[in-house]
């Protein structure tokens, strides 16, 4: 089976950032399917556009198997807002221009955001005849206006529901990371039940295993014998570290205790001279880091933090950062209320919940946390339990395949080739369902 992805931030080798769609389409890839994807430049993490691909329209590559091209991307994507949805047009051109360069497709997939994504992998399958899913990893701009970032009932705004609904509608399936943007769709009439499919994200349990916390990182790092309370992710405004930083001021009196963040984004530069600024010796920005050195970062630290703003919309999302400190055994600490609350706390019964931004509370739940190893190190081993019966990512590579070859087949009949897949990793993703 021939498959297009159309992924904007679809990593390259080694770059720091979610990687989704670098694992799935390995694991098709390898399990003899042909996969293409249609990505940018500029890794969103970062800002920063490799040498090889800079004043280059279309570059082509490969990630192992996987044929990649490489499209670009207007360097303004961290200056502002603006700069950033022009980043966004500018990639929508020249994503448009690669699809008239694949030469044939049985299913193409678009995953938003950014919601124009929807635009060339339409394209795509229509040229080809092909069928489409629209995947919605995030609610845009459901989320653009909770955060402040755009205004509601704007025209901008506007025409991004309507792209919204417009992607929906000609989309053959729609597949959703968390049950409430099932709900979400269904609820404003985007789509029915029976067009809605659920993938969700996962973790690669090969990889991100229990071990040490003593490491090299850890070495290298100075952390010492220090309980570390570990955020990895992107630094942006939707992310509101600084109630990070206000729990550590509230944490000085616990040398014993270090909050470490690991990633890259907008907001990076004026948290760390925050941070500084305001002499947090407990607090250690380390910045982006290949991906590759991720699981042992996971390993060093004793609690993985993942954290929001206190914004309704936010209720609805699955974090991907869980996925990983559950199965290297490390408990999570999630100041993030709604569906990713159940799914830790209440169902696999791997973390505490703490009140978004209020700082009082994260500070009381990691010093209890630091006094109780044991049940800390309990929540641990029941997350990797979880993630091993429910979410690995060769257990939803194949799900999601088997829903790729229903679609071919409806519309081509015949068969599709299964994906080959490891075994010794837990497949059950029927309790994703």
């Amino acid at each position: 089976m021939k498959i297009v992805v159309f992924h904007q931030y679809y990593l390259a080798p080694g770059e720091p950032g979610g990687s989704r769609y670098n694992e799935l389409a390995r694991l098709w890839s390898e399990g003899g399917h042909d996969v293409t994807v249609v990505a940018g430049t500029l890794n969103y993490t970062t800002g920063e556009i490799p040498e090889a691909y800079r004043g280059r329209w279309i570059f082509e590559t490969r990630d192992a198997r996987v044929r990649v091209l490489r499209c670009y991307v207007p360097p303004t994507y961290r200056d502002s807002y603006l700069g950033r949805m022009w980043a966004f047009f500018g990639f929508t051109v020249s994503a448009c221009t690669a699809a008239m360069r694949v030469a044939d497709a049985d299913v193409v997939i678009g995953t938003s955001p950014p919601l124009t994504i929807i635009i060339p992998a339409w394209l795509l399958s229509r040229r080809k005849a092909a069928p489409l899913v629209f995947e919605i990893r995030d609610l845009w701009p459901e989320s653009a206006i909770t955060t402040g970032v755009l205004r509601e009932g704007s025209m901008l705004a506007r025409a991004l529901y309507g792209l919204e609904r417009w992607g929906c509608r000609v989309a053959d399936k729609v597949n959703v990371l968390t049950p409430a943007f099932r709900e979400s769709l269904v609820q404003r009439g985007l789509a029915p039940e029976d067009k809605i499919v659920f993938v969700p994200n996962g973790a690669d349990a090969e990889r991100f295993t229990p071990g040490p916390r003593d490491n090299e990182v850890r070495r290298r790092h100075g952390w010492g014998d220090r309980f570390v309370v570990m955020y990895a992710g992107a630094h942006g405004r939707a992310n509101a570290i600084g109630q990070l930083l206000d729990a550590a001021e509230r944490l000085r009196d616990r040398p014993d205790i270090l909050l470490v963040t690991v990633g890259d984004g907008a907001e990076r530069a004026r948290l760390d001279a925050l941070a500084r600024s305001r002499g947090l010796t407990n607090v250690m920005l380390c910045g982006p880091q290949p991906k590759d050195d991720m699981p042992d970062f996971v390993r060093a630290c004793d609690v993985g933090a993942a954290v929001l703003q206190n914004n309704p919309t936010f209720r609805t999302v699955y974090p991907n950062k869980v996925f990983d400190y559950m199965a290297c055994e490390r408990p999570t600490l999630l100041a993030i209320d709604g569906v990713a609350r159940k799914l830790v706390c209440d169902e696999a019964r791997a973390g505490v919940f703490a009140t978004p931004e209020d700082p009082d509370v994260l500070a009381r739940v990691i010093r209890q946390l630091a006094d109780d190893p044991a049940g800390a190190a309990e929540m641990g081993r029941r997350g990797r339990a979880w993630v091993l019966a429910n979410a690995t990512r060769q257990a939803l590579a194949k799900r999601y395949l088997d829903i790729l070859s229903a679609l071919v087949s409806e519309r081509r009949g015949g068969t599709v080739a299964p994906l080959r897949h490891s075994a010794s990793v837990g497949e059950s993703a029927e309790a994703l369902s």
